[in-house]
């Protein structure tokens, strides 16, 4: 992992978690949006917990702390989001979404550059937003808009957790707790599973594509950039979202929504760029 770019690592998660979205969202039928939520965390954390083995007995206070935040944030944020998008399409929600993370970098930035690249995410995140044609409901908008500040939330406590627990064992307690807190909501939707085990299959895929995957590869990069870059970076995931809904979903882009992802992948090179040109930071702010 240390050999590969950070940059690389986000795009690369950035690409499988939003693959799962799309996959996840024709469980809903069968599962309901809590049932996959439930599904995906248990089942990612069950992954992650044999592949990784932690010794939780080594952890400090402050490391089960973290990973104990780390997982509510986690909860709320997949909880959230799914809840979103049975009603928004998946590239809207997510551009609604991404006001978190972009609302984070701005708070954190520190040079003018940066600052401009967050506002020109902004403009790319408003433009798409704006242009739902008033298809999607304000009930889901705003439920995308608290998964966005649940997902700042995870940015921060992904950091705090990657710099406190060596590996990825952290990663596998806060899906633990994540789906814990779910539980209650979901446990009745995933019962469906027993009566059609095929719909498992489904939900491994979600698990491994949405958490293991995804989560894993952001855990390493947080390690290596700050956290307001990585917000920044994120700015690639309505474009990833539309793709996903594209291919999977078949929801078609128009014009708009081309020049609003142009944007906002204008913003992540210029971001990424910049990173590359200054010195390296030997630790993440958190």
């Amino acid at each position: 992992m240390r050999r590969v770019p950070a940059p690389l690592l986000v795009l690369a998660a950035i690409a499988s978690v939003q693959l799962g979205s799309a996959i996840a969202r024709t469980l809903f039928d069968d599962l309901g949006a809590a049932g996959v939520t439930f599904l995906r965390l248990a089942l990612a954390a069950l992954i992650l917990g044999l592949l990784t083995r932690p010794d939780l007995r080594a952890w400090s206070a402050a490391a089960w702390r973290a990973a104990a935040l780390l997982g509510v944030f986690m909860a709320g944020m997949n909880l959230i989001f799914y809840l979103a998008i049975r009603t928004v399409p998946l590239g809207t929600a997510v551009t609604v979404e991404f006001l978190g993370p972009l609302l984070l970098a701005l708070v954190q930035t520190r040079r003018l550059v940066d600052l401009c690249w967050a506002l020109l995410a902004g403009a790319g995140v408003l433009l798409l937003g704006l242009h739902s044609g008033g298809s999607a409901p304000l009930g889901g908008l705003s439920l995308a808009l608290l998964a966005g500040l649940c997902w700042a939330g995870y940015i921060v406590f992904s950091a705090r957790v990657g710099a406190l627990i060596p590996g990825t064992g952290g990663l596998a307690v806060s899906l633990a707790v994540g789906a814990a807190l779910v539980a209650p909501f979901g446990l009745a939707g995933a019962h469906a599973v027993a009566d059609h085990p095929h719909l498992l299959l489904g939900g491994v895929a979600v698990a491994l594509l949405s958490s293991v995957i995804s989560y894993g590869l952001e855990l390493n990069a947080l390690r290596r950039i700050p956290t307001r870059v990585f917000g920044i970076l994120m700015s690639l995931e309505p474009a990833a979202a539309a793709l996903a809904g594209l291919l999977v979903l078949g929801q078609r882009l128009g014009p708009v929504e081309v020049a609003a992802l142009l944007l906002v992948t204008l913003a992540s090179v210029g971001v990424t760029l910049g990173r590359r040109s200054a010195p390296q930071r030997e630790s993440v702010p958190v």
